[in-house]
Protein backbone atom coordinates (compact mmCIF):
# COMPACT_ATOMS: atom_id res chain seq x y z
CA UNK A 1 0.00 0.00 0.00
CA UNK A 2 2.56 2.53 0.81
CA UNK A 3 3.60 2.88 -3.12
CA UNK A 4 0.64 3.64 -4.01
CA UNK A 5 -0.28 6.27 -0.65
CA UNK A 6 3.20 8.05 -1.35
CA UNK A 7 3.43 8.20 -4.56
CA UNK A 8 3.05 12.08 -6.34
CA UNK A 9 3.40 13.57 -9.30
CA UNK A 10 7.16 14.99 -8.95
CA UNK A 11 8.11 17.73 -11.68
CA UNK A 12 11.65 19.01 -10.21
CA UNK A 13 14.94 16.89 -10.73
CA UNK A 14 18.14 17.07 -9.57
CA UNK A 15 20.84 16.79 -12.20
CA UNK A 16 21.36 13.16 -11.64
CA UNK A 17 21.28 10.41 -14.31
CA UNK A 18 18.94 7.63 -14.38
CA UNK A 19 20.94 4.33 -16.04
CA UNK A 20 19.54 2.14 -18.71
CA UNK A 21 19.00 -0.65 -16.27
CA UNK A 22 16.67 1.35 -14.18
CA UNK A 23 14.51 2.42 -17.42
CA UNK A 24 14.82 -1.49 -18.37
CA UNK A 25 13.38 -2.08 -14.83
CA UNK A 26 10.38 0.88 -15.38
CA UNK A 27 9.51 -0.33 -18.87
CA UNK A 28 9.56 -4.32 -17.60
CA UNK A 29 7.07 -2.80 -15.13
CA UNK A 30 5.06 -1.42 -18.16
CA UNK A 31 5.21 -4.35 -19.98
CA UNK A 32 3.79 -6.27 -17.42
CA UNK A 33 0.32 -4.24 -16.83
CA UNK A 34 -3.25 -6.54 -17.57
CA UNK A 35 -5.01 -5.74 -20.93
CA UNK A 36 -7.21 -6.97 -22.49
CA UNK A 37 -7.29 -10.22 -24.23
CA UNK A 38 -3.70 -9.96 -23.45
CA UNK A 39 -3.27 -7.93 -26.42
CA UNK A 40 -0.43 -5.87 -25.09
CA UNK A 41 -0.64 -2.89 -27.54
CA UNK A 42 1.93 -0.80 -26.07
CA UNK A 43 5.09 0.69 -27.83
CA UNK A 44 7.71 2.75 -25.93
CA UNK A 45 9.95 5.56 -26.67
CA UNK A 46 12.50 6.37 -24.19
CA UNK A 47 13.88 9.99 -24.58
CA UNK A 48 17.08 11.22 -23.16
CA UNK A 49 17.92 13.43 -25.88
CA UNK A 50 17.72 16.99 -24.36
CA UNK A 51 16.50 18.60 -27.71
CA UNK A 52 13.78 16.18 -28.19
CA UNK A 53 12.76 16.96 -24.65
CA UNK A 54 12.42 20.19 -25.24
CA UNK A 55 10.91 20.18 -28.59
CA UNK A 56 8.04 18.37 -26.67
CA UNK A 57 7.31 21.49 -24.63
CA UNK A 58 6.46 23.14 -28.05
CA UNK A 59 3.58 21.15 -28.19
CA UNK A 60 2.92 19.86 -25.02
CA UNK A 61 1.28 23.03 -22.63
CA UNK A 62 2.00 20.89 -19.54
CA UNK A 63 5.81 19.79 -19.89
CA UNK A 64 7.47 22.22 -18.73
CA UNK A 65 9.38 19.92 -16.46
CA UNK A 66 10.43 17.90 -19.45
CA UNK A 67 13.56 20.87 -19.47
CA UNK A 68 14.96 19.23 -16.40
CA UNK A 69 14.06 16.15 -16.84
CA UNK A 70 16.52 13.59 -17.29
CA UNK A 71 14.60 11.25 -19.15
CA UNK A 72 10.97 11.00 -20.53
CA UNK A 73 8.84 7.36 -21.59
CA UNK A 74 6.34 8.01 -24.10
CA UNK A 75 3.90 5.23 -24.24
CA UNK A 76 2.50 4.82 -27.22
CA UNK A 77 -0.87 1.91 -28.70
CA UNK A 78 -0.05 0.52 -31.30
CA UNK A 79 -3.29 0.23 -33.33
CA UNK A 80 -2.20 -3.30 -35.46
CA UNK A 81 -2.14 -5.05 -32.27
CA UNK A 82 -5.66 -4.34 -31.14
CA UNK A 83 -7.96 -7.43 -30.21
CA UNK A 84 -10.96 -5.32 -28.87
CA UNK A 85 -11.43 -1.73 -31.03
CA UNK A 86 -10.40 1.07 -28.56
CA UNK A 87 -9.61 -1.05 -25.38
CA UNK A 88 -5.59 0.02 -26.20
CA UNK A 89 -6.44 3.13 -24.31
CA UNK A 90 -7.11 1.32 -21.01
CA UNK A 91 -4.35 -1.27 -21.28
CA UNK A 92 -1.37 1.76 -21.84
CA UNK A 93 -2.95 3.86 -19.00
CA UNK A 94 -2.46 0.57 -16.92
CA UNK A 95 1.16 0.42 -18.35
CA UNK A 96 1.77 3.91 -17.60
CA UNK A 97 0.43 3.81 -14.29
CA UNK A 98 3.00 0.69 -13.58
CA UNK A 99 6.09 2.62 -15.04
CA UNK A 100 4.35 5.41 -12.54
CA UNK A 101 4.62 3.43 -9.96
CA UNK A 102 7.87 1.39 -10.37
CA UNK A 103 9.87 4.50 -10.84
CA UNK A 104 8.65 5.70 -7.55
CA UNK A 105 9.64 2.41 -5.66
CA UNK A 106 12.98 2.67 -7.19
CA UNK A 107 13.37 6.43 -5.83
CA UNK A 108 12.58 8.27 -8.75
CA UNK A 109 10.33 11.50 -9.25
CA UNK A 110 7.79 11.11 -12.30
CA UNK A 111 4.75 12.55 -13.98
CA UNK A 112 1.89 11.58 -15.96
CA UNK A 113 1.44 14.29 -18.36
CA UNK A 114 -1.66 13.40 -20.98
CA UNK A 115 -1.46 13.84 -25.20
CA UNK A 116 -4.70 11.15 -26.38
CA UNK A 117 -7.26 12.25 -26.33
CA UNK A 118 -5.69 15.79 -27.30
CA UNK A 119 -5.61 16.27 -31.42
CA UNK A 120 -2.92 18.67 -31.27
CA UNK A 121 -0.86 17.07 -28.59
CA UNK A 122 -1.17 13.60 -30.66
CA UNK A 123 -0.30 15.31 -34.10
CA UNK A 124 2.60 17.26 -32.07
CA UNK A 125 4.24 13.91 -30.85
CA UNK A 126 3.64 12.05 -34.26
CA UNK A 127 5.10 14.57 -35.82
CA UNK A 128 8.20 14.88 -33.61
CA UNK A 129 9.28 11.30 -33.48
CA UNK A 130 7.85 10.47 -36.60
CA UNK A 131 5.11 7.89 -35.19
CA UNK A 132 3.45 5.30 -38.31
CA UNK A 133 -0.21 6.09 -38.59
CA UNK A 134 -0.69 3.32 -36.73
CA UNK A 135 1.48 3.61 -33.49
CA UNK A 136 -0.96 6.60 -30.96
CA UNK A 137 0.82 8.12 -27.60
CA UNK A 138 -1.12 8.38 -25.02
CA UNK A 139 1.30 9.59 -22.47
CA UNK A 140 4.45 10.86 -21.53
CA UNK A 141 6.44 10.34 -18.39
CA UNK A 142 8.98 12.83 -17.23
CA UNK A 143 11.74 10.92 -15.47
CA UNK A 144 14.27 12.20 -12.63
CA UNK A 145 15.84 12.05 -9.40
CA UNK A 146 12.88 14.20 -7.34
CA UNK A 147 14.33 17.70 -5.70
CA UNK A 148 11.37 18.26 -4.36
CA UNK A 149 9.14 16.24 -1.15
CA UNK A 150 5.14 16.26 -1.52
CA UNK A 151 3.31 15.61 1.55
CA UNK A 152 0.58 12.52 1.16
CA UNK A 153 -2.90 13.71 1.15
CA UNK A 154 -5.46 12.02 2.85
CA UNK A 155 -7.90 10.66 0.08
CA UNK A 156 -9.78 7.88 1.11
CA UNK A 157 -13.47 9.22 1.13
CA UNK A 158 -16.22 6.80 3.02
CA UNK A 159 -19.30 8.79 1.18
CA UNK A 160 -18.54 7.92 -2.55
CA UNK A 161 -18.24 4.56 -1.65
CA UNK A 162 -21.71 2.62 -2.59
CA UNK A 163 -22.53 -1.11 -1.61
CA UNK A 164 -25.07 -3.15 -3.64
CA UNK A 165 -27.21 -0.75 -5.31
CA UNK A 166 -26.37 3.46 -5.51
Amino acid sequence: MKCFLERRSIRKYTSDHINDELIKKLLTAGMYAPSAGNEQPWEYIVVRDKELLVEITKVHPYSSMLKEADAAIIVCGNLKKEKFKDFWVQDCSASTQNILLAAHTQGLGAVWLGVYPETKRVKGIKKIFNLPKHITPLSIISLGYPSENKPTPIRFNEDIIHYDEW
